[in-house]
């Protein structure tokens, strides 16, 4: 299967969805012009990653998903990253393309705290979404994907936090594929005004092995001045679903946006995080793990562009790598002419475990300022051998102590994860997928 394969959904299609959505005219409008695009655009290119026989384009587009009752409905594997005991009040699950369960804490609401599914926010916040949709952080123009993303997007969250509200409990959205064909073209949308805070948790579940689905995820978010958001996930598509999925911020002054991503996909995937540092003294750290095993191919890029003066950005991408699986990490740093005082820093490594394992780590600086700091480290190697005998010594055996180094060696992501469920979730994710 191609790329090249002729688009299933024609304007008539995409015009009945929005119709059927009740949305917006200017949303409709986006839809087709973007769809307009498609045929004239290439796929993106990820380095050393082909991606021409990657599946893009089989899949059912539109499936509801069932309203839930009590979060006890939940299956055992969505219920994993949620605290049963002590109930999070701002919980939004879309189940396929469906919302199933959704609350937001009613100090929240009285504070004008806006967590809505996309759907819900076009048609009760369009003005709203209509300013960040496919602005600031991603064009519908920049390659196939983007515009295809566009014209069929299908579920969704948006998060909206006021000037001068912190929010000290995190949000969490969790995307459920049930249908094991359902395509998720999620938009996710996160604004914190001025001096507001939040923390928002994603995670993506499905367990398709062997039908296959498409991801075309797209989330953007903006950090205004002096606004700090924290952005956690568990990606964890099965091996049937291929995955694009594109995460953007951007930064203005005295903003921060950290990024905290486990990456646990089963199928092949590309995934950009891509960090705008707009204002003076704006800041990123973009943390990724990831798993790979079979014969999956994996192509991570993790890109913070400093504009402001004294921008800060610290890039840290883990990878573990078994069987047959390849993985790529592009870690690029990039000063533009006039952030003085910036410093870009960025740190790649891959743990190999097999004699097939494939990893490659590629540390980018591109420099157009004199009076900055940059620095950049990557590595590629098997469990280092001084380190199991160090173990060993102490009467661990060999496996226990290879499961040690690996989980040592993931946990400056694992343990930022905000939400306890989810962190321990996310480890025991790398357990199955390592052993």
């Amino acid at each position: 299967m191609t790329v090249e394969t002729k688009l299933p959904y024609d304007q008539d299609y995409v015009r009945s969805f929005s119709d059927n959505k009740n949305e917006p005219e200017w949303m409709r409008d986006l839809r087709l012009q973007a769809l307009d695009l498609v045929d004239g655009l290439e796929m993106p290119k990820p380095d050393k990653t082909n991606i021409k026989r990657w599946n893009f384009d089989d899949y059912k587009h539109n499936v509801d998903g069932d309203k839930i009752n009590s979060l006890h409905d939940l299956p055992n594997d969505v219920q994993v990253f949620l605290d049963m005991e002590n109930h999070n009040e701002n919980l939004l699950i879309q189940r396929n393309q469906s919302v199933a369960f959704q609350s937001l804490a009613a100090n929240l609401k009285d504070k004008g705290v806006i967590f809505a599914d996309i759907q819900t926010a076009l048609k009760e916040h369009s003005d709203l979404v209509q300013r960040y949709y496919m602005k600031d952080a991603v064009q519908i123009d920049e390659h196939k994907l983007t515009a295809l993303h566009t014209a069929l997007m299908n579920g969704g969250v948006f998060v909206y936090v006021p000037k001068n509200v912190q929010i000290e409990e995190p949000l969490q959205a969790i995307f459920w594929q049930e249908d094991p064909e359902t395509a998720t073209f999620n938009h996710v949308i996160v604004v914190a005004e001025a001096n507001s805070s939040l923390t928002y948790v994603e995670n993506y579940i499905s367990n398709n092995k062997s039908e296959h689905a498409v991801a075309n995820i797209v989330t953007e978010v903006i950090a205004h001045d002096n606004a700090t958001i924290n952005f956690g996930c568990v990606d964890n598509f099965a091996a049937g679903t291929t995955v694009y999925v594109n995460r953007r911020g951007v930064a203005y002054r005295d903003a921060r946006i950290e990024w905290n991503l486990g990456q646990m996909n089963d199928g092949n995937t590309v995934s950009e995080n891509i960090t705008h540092l707009i204002g003076d003294n704006s800041s990123s750290y973009a943390k990724t793990v990831s798993v790979g095993r079979g014969n999956q191919s994996q192509n991570y890029t993790a890109k913070i562009v400093h504009f402001g003066k004294q921008s800060e950005g610290f890039i840290l991408q883990h990878g573990v790598m078994r069987e047959s699986a390849t993985t790529i990490f592009n870690g690029i740093g990039k000063i533009e002419q006039g952030a003085t005082k910036s410093n870009a820093e960025q740190e790649s490594r891959v743990l190999m475990l097999s004699k097939d394992a494939r990893g490659d780590a590629n540390p980018i600086l591109l420099i157009d300022e004199d009076d900055v700091v940059a620095g950049h480290a990557a590595s590629v190697g098997r469990v280092d051998p001084i380190q199991l005998y160090y173990l060993m010594s102490r009467g661990i055996s060999q496996k226990e102590a290879e499961r040690l180094i690996i989980h040592g060696f993931l946990a400056p992501v694992v343990r930022e994860i905000p939400i306890k469920a989810v962190r321990d979730q996310l480890s025991e994710v790398i357990e199955g997928k390592v052993y």
